[in-house]
């Protein structure tokens, strides 16, 4: 592989509060490019504090695409983030063969580097049947659906995000087959090349590392930010780790100290279920988290110069 001439997307991925920011930043400046972020919920320029964006020295450092570029009264998915991407990548291209992408959203970095799965339709009252079934029994009784349904599916989507889990099982019950199954089937060209790094720790030192986080979110003021997402807590943005249990604050349902330490458990359940999904990609290169910056751009460049 030429890197003066082949275009190549470096992807770093991993679980939440693991340091992909710093890495990107780290390779944007070596490589004098530009990084696409692709994490689900930095998109919505409401959400700050609760979506880790980075600080603004971060964001000076390196150009950034698709942070806060949309509200959260956007109607925004992953078909639609895969096309943008896709068409700024050619313009970034145009100017360097090698280019950055970052984030822990498996959907959408899989949207980028494979393209979208290809979903049969199913008849919209089984969506109103879900709708009904989570206004009456509750989240916990969809996530329990699914986990017999498809295990799978179960272990790796955001299950704490309604949406999801109701298009995971309209597609179960619609098709009598395993939302699963109906994924990566077959993989679409791209033109490009893709080097997909992947940052990790220990179990203990991930949850350590997600701990310092909620607690720094909270010093920040996310408290406040959430305060002023609460009347529009039904918007599926807003369907996240962070945002949810402070609703169910403010709403009178748990108090504030349980509420931080729900927000800790579920994101380590986050992380967790990141890590499942990224580790059944074989093209991954995993360092330690620790790993010195210059043996991961060496690791890059012998790729590169092959």
């Amino acid at each position: 592989m030429n890197s003066q001439q082949t275009k190549t997307l470096i992807t770093i991925v991993g679980p939440t509060a693991i340091g992909k920011t710093a890495l990107s930043i780290e390779l944007a400046k070596h490589f004098n490019c530009e990084i696409i972020s692709c994490d689900s919920r930095q998109f919505y320029k409401e959400m700050t504090i609760g979506t880790a964006v980075p600080e603004p020295e971060e964001l000076d450092a390196a150009s950034h695409h698709f942070i806060q570029n949309k509200s959260i009264f956007e109607e925004y998915n992953v078909g639609q983030f895969e096309r943008d991407t896709l068409k700024t990548l050619d313009e970034l291209f145009s100017k360097n063969p090698i280019q950055i992408m970052v984030g822990g959203s498996g959907l959408y970095v899989n949207a980028v580097l494979n393209g979208l799965d290809d979903f049969p339709e199913v008849e919209a009252s089984i969506r109103e049947k879900l709708k009904q079934d989570l206004q009456n029994y509750g989240i916990e009784y969809l996530q329990s659906q699914l986990k017999t349904l498809d295990i799978e599916s179960f272990e790796t989507i955001a299950i704490d995000n309604p949406h999801r889990i109701m298009r995971a099982l309209e597609i179960c019950l619609g098709t009598k087959k395993p939302y699963s199954s109906f994924k990566n089937k077959q993989k679409q060209a791209r033109d490009f090349n893709s080097i997909v790094i992947g940052l990790n720790a220990d179990r203990a030192e991930i949850y350590a590392r997600i701990d310092q986080r909620v607690d720094s979110m909270m010093q920040k003021g996310l408290l406040e930010e959430a305060k002023k997402l609460h009347p529009f807590k039904e918007l599926n943005a807003l369907q996240t780790v962070g945002y949810r249990e402070l609703f169910d604050y403010f709403d009178g349902k748990i108090t504030l100290d349980f509420a931080i330490e729900e927000i800790k458990k579920n994101t380590r359940r986050f992380a967790k279920r990141q890590l499942t999904w990224f580790r059944k990609d074989d093209r991954i290169m995993w360092f330690d988290y620790k790993t010195k910056r210059e043996k991961i751009i060496e690791s890059i460049l012998d790729i590169l110069n092959q």
